[in-house]
C-alpha cells in the first residue's frame, strides 16, 4: 500500500484483527453485487468505502423516483440512469481508487456463470425467488461464499451460505427451489427505507469478513429482523442432505 491508501484506510488498520495485511487481502479482492437497489446500495457503498479492489455491480433496471426513498446510491439527477451505472459513479465518488464495473443486464443462468468463477465473494441483493436461486446455483457451482439478504415491509433476513464448509446449507437447503413460494414486492407492499439499510450494510460487514478472514460469518445462522419493534431472531439452519442444488456438488468434490 502506498502512503494515500494507509491514510484512508488507516481506521481499519488499526483494528488488530485487520490490520494491514486484512486490508491488502480486501484491495486485491473482486465482489459481485446482484441487485443495485434498497440492499445493493449500501453494500456497494461500504464495499467501495473499504477498499475493496474490484466490484461488479449487476442490475437490467434503471432508476426511478419512488426508488429514492430508500435506495441511497442514487439521486435525483439520475432518474431515467441504469442503476448499476448510477451505484458505479456514487462508489467513485467517494473512492476513485477502486474499480467498478456496472453490468446492465438480466442476471441469468449464463451471465452468473461467468461472473461469479470472476469473484471472491457474491452479494445477492435481488428482489424475487428465481434470481436468488439462479445466483445460489452459480455459487454453489464455482465454491463461492454467498451473503444473502432480503427485506420487504418491516421485517428482514441476512445469512451466508458457504458450501466450502461441509457443514454450512446452500440457499436451496433452507428455501428449497421447487417450494410454493408467494413473492411479495416492494411496489405493492411497501418497505421501510431504513430497513433496506440495515440489512445491506450487514450483508457489506459479512462480506468484508470473510474477504478480509476475520471474525465467524453467519454460515449456518439465519438472522431475522422485525423493525417494529426492533427485535433479531436466529435460528439454525443446518444442511440438507438431499439438496437438489449443493448435494450432488458436495459427493463430487468429495470424491
Amino acid at each position: 500500500m502506498d502512503d494515500h491508501q494507509l491514510l484512508r484506510y488507516s481506521r481499519h488498520i488499526l483494528l488488530d484483527e485487520l490490520g494491514i495485511e486484512g486490508q491488502r487481502r480486501l484491495l486485491d479482492a473482486h465482489a459481485l453485487i446482484i441487485g443495485a437497489g434498497g440492499l445493493g446500495s449500501p453494500a456497494a457503498l461500504y464495499l467501495g468505502t473499504a477498499g475493496v479492489g474490484t466490484m461488479t455491480i449487476v442490475d437490467d433496471d434503471a432508476v426511478e423516483l419512488t426508488n429514492l426513498q430508500r435506495q441511497i446510491a442514487h439521486d435525483l439527477s439520475r432518474v431515467g440512469v441504469p442503476k448499476a451505472e448510477s451505484a458505479r459513479r456514487s462508489v467513485l465518488a467517494i473512492n476513485p481508487d477502486v474499480q467498478v464495473h456496472a453490468r446492465v443486464q438480466r442476471a441469468d443462468a449464463g451471465l452468473l456463470d461467468a461472473l461469479v468463477a470472476q469473484a471472491d465473494v457474491v452479494l445477492d441483493c435481488s428482489d424475487n425467488f428465481a434470481t436468488r436461486q439462479a445466483v445460489n446455483a452459480a455459487c454453489v457451482a464455482h465454491a463461492r461464499p454467498l451473503v444473502a439478504g432480503a427485506a420487504v415491509g418491516f421485517d428482514a433476513q441476512v445469512s451466508v451460505y458457504d458450501t466450502r464448509d461441509a457443514d454450512a446449507p446452500c440457499y436451496a437447503c433452507v428455501f428449497p427451489p421447487e417450494a410454493a413460494v408467494q413473492e411479495v414486492a416492494c411496489a405493492t407492499m411497501g418497505v421501510f427505507a431504513p430497513l433496506v439499510g440495515i440489512i445491506g450494510s450487514l450483508q457489506a460487514a459479512e462480506a468484508l469478513k470473510l474477504l478480509a478472514g476475520i471474525g465467524t460469518s453467519l454460515a449456518g445462522r439465519l438472522q431475522m429482523l422485525d423493525a417494529r419493534t426492533m427485535e433479531w431472531t436466529q435460528i439454525a439452519v443446518p444442511r440438507a442432505a438431499d439438496c437438489p442444488v449443493c448435494a450432488p456438488r458436495r459427493r463430487t468434490t468429495a470424491r
